[in-house]
């Protein structure tokens, strides 16, 4: 047997409808800055893996030019040549000098 309830029924509905929308939009309002820091976080994950791949680069390009300068001669020679200004008991150092430009008034 069906009552008809008139507006009351259609009231109800309208209330249970509205408290599921608020449950919703305070479920929603918990979650969405927890997302917004994951999303954060990922990024700067994202970040610190690329900054450790460049140093990783530069710790493997370090690791080889000191091998080079411990275990190859012909490195550590070539660095004195060039950095200190060293060269053999038959060779001719020539050093360029450049003149500074005057500065135009």
């Amino acid at each position: 047997m069906k009552v008809d309830l008139g507006i009351w029924s259609k009231l109800t509905q309208a209330v249970v409808a509205l408290v599921v929308m608020a449950g919703v939009i305070l479920i929603g309002m918990k979650y969405v800055p927890l997302i917004q820091q994951n999303e954060r976080m990922r990024r700067e994950i994202l970040r610190l893996d690329g900054e450790l791949q460049k140093q990783a680069d530069t710790a493997r390009q370090l690791r080889a030019d000191i091998d080079a300068l411990r275990n190859d001669p012909a490195t550590v020679a070539r660095l004195a040549r060039e950095k200190l200004g060293y060269a053999c008991a038959d060779e001719t150092v020539v050093h360029f000098e450049t003149n500074p430009v005057a500065a135009p008034k």
